[in-house]
């Protein structure tokens, strides 16, 4: 995992920032940050625990959000170019901004252990019911995901952003 973290290090620090953002958000304290490192976890936010589920939910769910659609925008000005005229007709920029949708997409995922965390809470008693339907089938999708990165799912997860957000665009416009 240390060459993936390396050779994607924006979506580990954007990952991380957006977690930092979130615990803001939520009005959770921040311990400690590293947001790069070549190790695994290639970064972490350590934060206080929240007051309510629903602000660890948001916490640990919402930068899988955020390095999705930041990842897809990024990488659709590069990829349409491709994808129109084929991959050897790039220009240095189409592959830089390929390159940095993609390290962002491929760091949407949390932790399998974070991942676990926010879908035990989203199903322990005494979470609100709404934050369970909100939060529920999301945090078992967001676990399936997790899971699937002890298979390189997150590899494939970044190259279907990257590619599929251009296509959809090139076929609806």
């Amino acid at each position: 995992m240390g060459l993936i973290n390396i050779l994607t290090f924006p979506g580990v620090v954007v990952h991380e920032l957006a977690r930092r953002t979130f615990c803001r958000m939520a009005r959770v304290a921040i311990l400690d940050a590293r947001y790069f490192g070549a190790g695994d976890p290639g970064g972490y936010i350590q934060y206080e625990t929240p007051r309510k589920p629903w602000q660890f939910l948001m916490i640990e769910i919402g930068p899988f959000f955020v390095n999705t659609l930041l990842g897809a925008v990024i990488a659709t000005p590069g990829v349409i170019p491709l994808l129109l005229f084929g991959i050897d007709s790039g220009s240095l920029p189409d592959y830089l901004l390929a390159w940095l949708g993609f390290s962002i997409a491929v760091h949407a995922f949390p932790t399998l252990d974070d991942a676990k965390l926010a879908r035990d809470v989203a199903f322990a008693r005494g979470t609100p019911a709404l934050t369970q339907i909100l939060f529920g089938p999301l945090s078992w999708a967001i676990y399936l995901g997790a899971l699937g990165t002890l298979y390189w799912l997150e590899l494939v997860y970044g190259l279907a952003v990257v590619i599929l957000a251009p296509h959809l665009l090139l076929t609806r416009f």
